[in-house]
C-alpha cells in the first residue's frame, strides 16, 4: 500500500489582524470627521456617532440571533458606517441614514458571510441604495459655514460644471473642503493626510489608488466634453468624490497580486470616467467600484496568478 507524503508549505505570520487593520483605517478617518464637523457643524458628529452605532449594533445582533462569532469589536461597523456617514450630506434624513446602514451590515455584509466574504463595498451599496430609492434625500447639499455666501443649498461642483455653469470656487476651496457636497468627502487635504496614514502603516494598496485616480482624471480630461472637464484635470481631481473613492472606496483586497490589483483599479476607473463623460450623472465613483467589484472574478481571469513553488511557466 503506497503511502501519501503530505508536505506542509510555508506559512507567513503576522501580528496584523482585521481589528488591528480595520482600526487603523479608523484612526486615518478622523481627520475627515473633524473636517466635517468644522465645515457642517455638529450634526456631522451626531450623524456620524449614528451611522457607527447603528453598523455595530446591527451587525452585533445579527451574529446574536444567528449564533455566530460576534466580530462587531473588529472596527469593521465602525469603518462601514463613518464611510457610510461621510458619502451622505449634512442634511440626511436620519431614517435614511438608518436604513442604509443596516442594508450595508445585514444585506451586504453579514448575509454573504461577514467580512471577507462580501462581494462589493457594503458602504458603497447603502449609498446607492438610499441614491435610488430615495434621490431627494442624499441630493440636498448645503455651502459650508465657512463659506460667505447668501445660498444655503447648493449643487455639487461637478454637477454645476455639468450643467454649464460656473462652479464659483476655486481650486483651494475645492482641495479645502469649502465647497459643498457630502460629509467627509469635500476635504480632500484631509483624506489624503488620513490616506498617507494607512500608507505609513502599510495597510492600503497606493498604487491601486493612484491608479484608480489616475485613469478617471486622464480620460476625461482627454474625452471629456468641452467646458467640463477637457483642459481641467484640478476641477476633475478636486471637485467631486473621486479622492474619497479612491483612497478609500476601492475595495482591492479581493486580488492578492500586485497586477490584479492595478487591473481591477483601471477598470474601475474606465467606467467613472465613462459615467462621467456619457451620463447624467456628475460623479461615476459609486457605480464604477460597484461594477468592478461585481466584476472581480472575471477580472481575474485576465492574469494567471504564479503559484508559490513553482517555475512561472508551470503556473
Amino acid at each position: 500500500m503506497s503511502q501519501t507524503r503530505v508536505i506542509n508549505g510555508p506559512h507567513l505570520r503576522t501580528p496584523r489582524t482585521t481589528r488591528n487593520v480595520m482600526m487603523h483605517v479608523t484612526i486615518s478617518l478622523i481627520p475627515a470627521l473633524l473636517g466635517a464637523i468644522y465645515y457642517f457643524g455638529i450634526q456631522a458628529l451626531y450623524l456620524s456617532g449614528l451611522s457607527v452605532a447603528v453598523c455595530v449594533l446591527t451587525e452585533y445582533i445579527w451574529q446574536k440571533i444567528t449564533k455566530k462569532q460576534v466580530t462587531a469589536g473588529d472596527f469593521s461597523a465602525v469603518v462601514t458606517g463613518l464611510l457610510l456617514a461621510f458619502n451622505m450630506p449634512v442634511t440626511v434624513p436620519v431614517w435614511a441614514l438608518v436604513a442604509a446602514d443596516v442594508f450595508s451590515i445585514l444585506v451586504v455584509k453579514q448575509m454573504f458571510g461577514g467580512i471577507g466574504n462580501n462581494f462589493v463595498n457594503p458602504a458603497l451599496m447603502g449609498r446607492l441604495l438610499v441614491m435610488v430609492a430615495w434621490p431627494a434625500a442624499v441630493m440636498q447639499y448645503v455651502v459650508p459655514r465657512t463659506v460667505s455666501v447668501d445660498a444655503v443649498s447648493a449643487a455639487t461642483i461637478l454637477g454645476t460644471a455639468k450643467s454649464g455653469a460656473e462652479t464659483g470656487y476655486s481650486y483651494l476651496q475645492m482641495f479645502l473642503g469649502e465647497m459643498p457636497g457630502a460629509m467627509g468627502e469635500t476635504s480632500k487635504l484631509l483624506l489624503l493626510i488620513g490616506f498617507a496614514y494607512m500608507c505609513y502603516k502599510k495597510i492600503v494598496n497606493a498604487e491601486a489608488a493612484v491608479t484608480y485616480i489616475g485613469t478617471v482624471t486622464i480620460l476625461t480630461f482627454i474625452f471629456g466634453p468641452d467646458g467640463l472637464f477637457t483642459g481641467d484635470i484640478l476641477l476633475n481631481l478636486f471637485g467631486g468624490g473621486l479622492i474619497m473613492g479612491g483612497c478609500y472606496m476601492l475595495t482591492d483586497y479581493a486580488f492578492a497580486s500586485r497586477k490584479g490589483k492595478l487591473i481591477y483599479a483601471a477598470v474601475a476607473g474606465i467606467i467613472t470616467a465613462a459615467i462621467r463623460i456619457f451620463s447624467v450623472y456628475p460623479e461615476g465613483i459609486c457605480f464604477g467600484i460597484l461594477t468592478a467589484n461585481c466584476m472581480a472574478g472575471m477580472l481575474s481571469v485576465l492574469y494567471k496568478k504564479h503559484v508559490y513553488g513553482m517555475k512561472k511557466k508551470e503556473a
